[in-house]
């Protein structure tokens, strides 16, 4: 089975609707969704909708953090951040709300784990920037492959049985074989507002069978998400960073 995974979709129209025309042209039969559907982008209404529908049909959905903050005021976010997040309150109804707060913070699917964060603390929405990092969230979990997001900027870890690590950033379109001799984790680029120099959205998909994965890109409508931004009267950096992919 082809599983296609995203993250941090943050509210983009354009972009998840990229991803979600990619992925199904090249064979996904699955989705699996990381959180952060709200928070930065314009359209966070249509994103939980098609989202909601997706989990109707099977698809696996955890909590992000700016999922956590649209129904808490304990959650701390940057100034541009929280301004998008209060707007985003007022704009999903009661149904809408009640799925990001019902939503779990991990699941565990056979031999696979799904998780916003990281494996370790997930609760605690730490960011998996280096190979100690993930060693952290690896070795809290017997799962051979965990996904995460968060840091919206795409890597791949691995551990083997003598707990030697190793890290790489994945190139685009290359498939990668999940070797069974060693624990995996792979860190998703994001949907909606990549950090990594490359506008262009991004998301994974991999082959439950041959358990390779593949790092992908999705070219989208970036200047309507972010003249959305710019009309809704969020802060104009939230659309101005897109065009930029950081």
């Amino acid at each position: 089975m082809l599983l296609a995974v995203f993250s941090d979709i943050h509210g983009n129209r354009q972009a998840f609707e990229a991803c979600l025309k990619v992925a199904r042209a090249k064979g996904a039969e699955r989705f699996a969704l990381l959180g952060d559907f709200v928070g930065y982008g314009a359209d966070p209404e249509w994103v939980v909708d098609t989202a909601m529908g997706l989990v109707q049909e099977g698809a696996i959905a955890v909590r992000g953090n700016h999922d956590e903050a649209v129904n808490t005021t304990t959650e701390a976010m940057n100034a541009e951040a929280q301004v998008a997040i209060e707007w985003t309150r007022r704009r999903l109804d009661v149904a809408q709300r009640r799925f990001l707060a019902e939503l779990p913070m991990l699941v565990e699917d056979t031999d696979r784990l799904f998780v916003h964060s990281e494996a370790s603390s997930p609760q605690r929405w730490y960011y998996v920037r280096s190979t100690a990092d993930a060693a952290k969230s690896l070795i809290s979990t017997p799962a051979h492959v965990t996904f995460c997001g968060h840091i919206h900027r795409p890597a791949l870890y691995s551990m083997s049985v003598t707990a030697k690590m190793t890290g790489l950033v994945p190139k685009t379109d290359v498939s990668v074989p999940l070797l069974r001799g060693r624990q995996w984790l792979a860190v998703l680029g994001s949907v909606g507002q990549p950090r990594d120099g490359d506008p262009s959205a991004a998301f994974v998909l991999f082959d439950t069978v041959s358990c390779q994965i593949t790092y992908c890109r999705a070219p989208y409508d970036v200047e309507t998400a972010a003249n959305r931004i710019r009309e809704n009267g969020l802060p104009h950096w939230l659309a101005d960073r897109l065009s930029q992919g950081r």
